[in-house]
This record gives C-alpha cells, structure tokens and sequence, in this order.
C-alpha cells in the first residue's frame, strides 16, 4: 500500500477527489495533508475524513524559499509518503525540494500542457482562441509544469465562455482524471491516461 501526500493551498477540491478515490482496492492511502496557509480550507475538509493535517506558513519566511521548505519538510518526512500530489499547492518549490521526491511527486495544471504554463491559463486560452482546453496531470520536475505528462483530459471551449465557466468546466475533469492518474500511479503504471 502507498502512502500519500497531499499538499495544498485553498479550498482543497481536488484532495478531495484524491482522498475520496483512494478506498478499497486502491492500492494507497492518504497520510496526510498539508498546506503553506493554516487557514486553507481544505486542511478542515481533510481533518474531518481522518487525515492527518499539517499547515506551515510561507509568509514569515519571504524571500527565502528553502528555510521554508526545511519547515514544510518535517511533517512531510514524519508521515513517510510514498507519493506526493501537489492539488493546488500555489508555491513553486525549489530544485532541491523537487529532487528529494523524485519520480515521486504528480502535478493536476488546468491547461493543456504544454501550453500555458502557469497562472491564467483559462483566460489564455480563450484570449488564443482556442477550440478546446483542458487539464493535465504530469510528474513534477525542478522546471515549471514541464515534467512527464501522465494524463490529460479535454473540453471544448464553448461561445460565450469566460474564464470562469471555462474554469468550472475543466476542474469537472480535473476531478476525474487525478484520481485515475494516482491509481495507475500507484501500482507503477506511467502510461499516459488521454480522454
């Protein structure tokens, strides 16, 4: 059985799905969930499934990337994860931290990679005029959303569409294909998932 990491900085949808998925014959478990803001919804939402939580403020230690990360790391480390999924974790973690978990650490990015790395992906897609958006679940490596693509799933771009509705749209998906991901993840499957 492998056991999980879930890193977050808000509401935490997309843990849930995780968590919620990761149930009878699934071959891991969740360990733990923890955040660089205490006040992140979804570390509530965690607690109340039994899950281990953790929460270490990335405000006191602006400017300074890795003595942060040497505080996130301890409850990390402590619950043993075999696998850590970043669902809407909104830090960019340092080379460093990356290669500690190596071939171990997924990624959910609401766009297509490799397009639109980053923030604003919705709203790039439609200011591109793009017929279809989408999300992708990818390992993570010490470049920006650039790791190996281990799934994506597809939705058209409708008229009339905002960021928001695009937004809504693409995250039904998200919901869906991490959990598919970690899945095969879990049982040593890299194969891409494409829907």
């Amino acid at each position: 059985m492998k056991r999980v990491a879930i890193l977050i900085s808000g509401g935490g949808s997309n843990m849930l799905a995780l968590c919620e998925s990761m149930t009878g014959d699934h071959p891991a478990r969740p360990v733990l969930v923890a955040s660089n803001d205490p006040e992140a919804g979804g570390l509530k939402k965690a607690a109340a499934l039994g899950i281990p939580t953790a929460a270490v403020d990335h405000r006191p230690f602006a400017g300074d990337r890795a003595a942060f990360e040497a505080e996130f790391l301890k409850p990390i480390l402590a619950a043993g994860p075999d696998i850590l999924c970043l669902a809407g974790f909104m830090r960019v973690l340092t080379p460093g931290f990356v290669e500690r978990f190596k071939g171990r650490m997924l990624n959910i990015h609401p766009s297509l990679l490799p397009k639109y790395p980053g923030l604003d992906t919705h709203a790039r897609a439609l200011a591109a005029g793009d017929a279809e958006a989408g999300c992708t679940v990818h390992e993570v490596t010490p470049v920006l959303d650039d790791g190996p693509i281990l799934g994506q799933a597809r939705v058209p771009v409708l008229a009339g569409d905002t960021a928001e509705t695009l937004a809504a749209r693409v995250l039904r998906e998200e919901h869906r294909l991490y959990p598919a991901v970690l899945r095969r993840f879990a049982c040593g499957d890299r194969t891409p998932v494409r829907s």
